[in-house]
């Protein structure tokens, strides 16, 4: 469980960064654990792609690598990252809750107008809240790199080297690509 939520919420980080943060992340650790020292190896996955780094980014070696991560850098973006993980769970849960509530309101034979659209302000402002906790995370794990290594971030990010695969489907309509 400890580890879904933190992929879960490593993967709100990649999404905002990229520019693809439309929606919660999909649940779990669909790309199979994959990365330096998973299957496949640190270069390439099993499907003939470059392999995706997934997990703590600050911690992963290619990433430290190409960033010059320093060590002073690495605590710091943990301390962060520590220091916004239950609230990032708690808007995390607050939205899929809002989602499971409407699934069986959408699914009833005659849905109730007003409590769907009532459900549905609930998920924006959860989507909403989730998202504003999670770029204020990335603007303080911005705040500990340097221009330059901010600029390798975002190419690396927009490049697809790492973060969670870029699969969102699920409940409520998680399809976003």
């Amino acid at each position: 469980m400890q580890l879904k939520i933190g992929v879960l919420l490593l993967a709100v980080s990649f999404f905002a960064v990229s520019g693809g943060a439309q929606g919660p992340p999909p649940p779990g650790n669909r790309g199979g654990g994959r990365g330096p020292g998973g299957p496949g190896g640190p270069e390439h996955s099993d499907r003939g792609g470059p392999a995706r780094i997934e997990g703590k980014w600050w911690t992963n070696p290619a990433v430290i690598r190409a960033l010059a991560l320093s060590k002073d850098q690495q605590r710091g973006i943990e301390d962060v990252f520590q220091q916004n993980r239950l609230k990032l769970i708690d808007l995390s849960a607050a939205l899929e809750k809002a989602e499971a509530t409407l699934e069986p309101m959408l699914a009833a034979e005659h849905p109730q107008d007003s409590a769907v659209l009532v459900q549905i302000d609930k998920i924006a402002d959860a989507r909403a809240a989730l998202e504003k906790a999670n770029a204020r995370m990335l603007y303080r794990f911005r705040t500990l790199l340097s221009a330059e290594q901010w600029k390798q971030f975002q190419a690396l990010s927009a490049g697809g080297e790492f973060g969670p695969p870029r699969d969102r489907g699920g409940p409520a309509g998680r399809d976003r690509h």
